[in-house]
């Protein structure tokens, strides 16, 4: 009777133990993708330092007190057009002065010239010994040197009354005016600053690995892409876009990175200078290999997948992600295409553990994604 007892215990254990083992089979069910290779156009973006084509800080070149403002801020001007008048009274008296300067040394040389070819005849009459007329000649000869350092002088005074009357050095717009009609002007004080908005030029950091690509893409005779687009800060897109014009000579130490220098054309003036923005750079990507983001996880900055084999067994298989890309990742290295990945469910098995995989198609999903494009985040 004991023994029928512990055989009915027994049984009814198996029992309970078979039931559980089938119910964690059935929750071991897990949606399984493999991993393909495509074609596809990708977007990255770069934070963007905005600056005008020209943007020149108007300075004053003279002191003096500041007697007119043609302009108010935010105006458009032509080039030639006047800015500002600083008081000339001062400089316009300098340049009279100068100017009387050099008529009266210029007066006394042609007095000089007149004596030296007398002593010239007496000398050649033998009247007068030749000493005279080498005096005479080197006379003339300091009043003409006189003659230069007035005219220096007079050139002087001209510019610096020129001075007193500031013009626009091209078309564009003016900003700030820090000064009112009848403030004291040192030389060197800022009175405004004129931007061309014709164009802008946009300045983005790119990292080392992103410049050797586009390099080698230039020197591969293959067309880089040049063109790029510009996020504005409401988060629309501009509607004119940019190219890349050239980059800096050297890399940032602090950082690693090296700015390129896109130009954007700006028929409306909707741009203006220090504004901010995003710059969008779109590139073909050929034979990506795309692994869903939902079935990664991270530990320790490595990024892992469970990898299926032909037992249906999971293994952790760590890659290295290259960009991020709407929902996925383009892998770099790590993984190879036709590797069978858990899509779902990674937080609830472990290395080594079967599962009976149901297949998804990787290839809808990448569609799905590239209808709605988003940019790329860099890893």
């Amino acid at each position: 009777m004991k023994n029928a007892s512990i055989f009915i215990v027994l049984v009814s254990a198996l029992a309970m133990a078979c039931g559980h083992e089938r119910k964690d089979d059935a929750s071991q069910k897990l949606p399984v993708t493999e991993l393909i290779v495509k074609d596809t156009i990708v977007q990255r973006e770069y934070v963007g330092d905005i600056n005008a084509f020209r943007n020149v800080e108007i300075r004053a070149r003279v002191q003096g007190y500041l007697d007119y403002i043609y302009v108010d801020e935010g105006q458009e001007v032509k080039k030639g057009q006047p800015l500002f008048r600083i008081n000339d009274e001062e400089y316009r008296a300098a340049y009279t002065q100068a100017k009387a300067n050099l008529s009266s040394i210029e007066a006394d040389a042609k007095a000089t010239e007149l004596q030296m070819r007398q002593v010239k005849l007496l000398v050649e009459k033998e009247i007068i010994s030749k000493t005279e007329l080498d005096m005479a000649q080197a006379k003339l000869s300091a009043i003409r040197a006189k003659i230069e350092e007035a005219r220096s002088a007079l050139s002087n005074a001209e510019i610096r009354l020129s001075h007193t009357h500031i013009k626009a050095p091209f078309d564009g717009v003016i900003d700030r005016l820090p000064f009112k009609m009848g403030s004291l002007i040192d030389e060197g004080s800022l009175l405004t600053t004129v931007s061309d908005l014709e164009s802008f030029y946009t300045y983005f950091n790119v990292s080392e690995k992103e410049y050797l690509e586009y390099i080698k893409q230039k020197s591969d005779n293959t067309q880089a892409n040049d063109e790029v687009e510009l996020i504005l800060a409401d988060g629309s897109l501009y509607e004119q876009k940019g190219q890349i014009e050239t980059m800096e000579g050297e890399f940032e130490a602090s950082t690693g990175n090296i700015a390129f220098r896109a130009r954007f054309p700006n028929p409306k003036k909707l741009i203006k200078h220090g504004a901010s923005g995003r710059v969008r750079l779109t590139s073909e990507m050929e034979n990506a290999l795309f692994v869903p983001q939902k079935a990664t996880l991270e530990i320790q900055d490595k990024t892992y997948v469970y990898v299926v084999d032909d037992k249906n067994q999971v293994r952790m298989q760590s890659f290295t992600p290259k960009v991020r890309f709407s929902h996925f990742y383009i892998v770099e290295t790590g993984l190879k295409p036709g590797d069978k990945v858990v899509y779902e469910g990674i937080q609830n098995i472990r290395n080594g553990m079967s599962i009976t995989p149901a297949y998804l198609p990787l290839d809808s999903l990448i569609l799905m994604a590239e209808q709605k494009p988003v940019a790329v985040a860099k890893i």
